[in-house]
């Protein structure tokens, strides 16, 4: 099953460090959220290369959790010749994970 079916995403910029949050639809999906994306996923799906840091962050409280990508977007909004420079595909492509219920 893809991740979208579960929860949904949005994006943000600071520089050259893009955020995305993952929030489980239902709450009783947060423990299927957890256990699949991790940072180790997240690092496989996008490519070793793609960010220099990943961090995770967990929001219990609202189902949600926040993934840091430090060097995600090449210099960021005003150094990139990138295509989607501020990242806000990118929690489509998160969202395509695929993950086990």
């Amino acid at each position: 099953m893809r991740l979208h079916k579960i929860a949904h995403g949005r994006t943000g910029d600071k520089g050259d460090t893009s955020n995305i949050s993952v929030i489980a639809y239902d709450p009783k999906d947060w423990d299927t959220l957890v256990q699949n994306v991790t940072i180790a996923r997240v690092r496989d799906h996008f490519g070793a290369e793609f960010a220099s840091d990943i961090h995770r962050y967990l929001l219990p409280q609202i189902h949600a959790m926040n993934f840091v990508l430090k060097g995600a977007l090449k210099g960021g909004v005003t150094r990139s010749l990138a295509l989607d420079a501020h990242g806000k595909c990118l929690a489509s492509v998160l969202l395509e994970l695929e993950i086990t219920k």
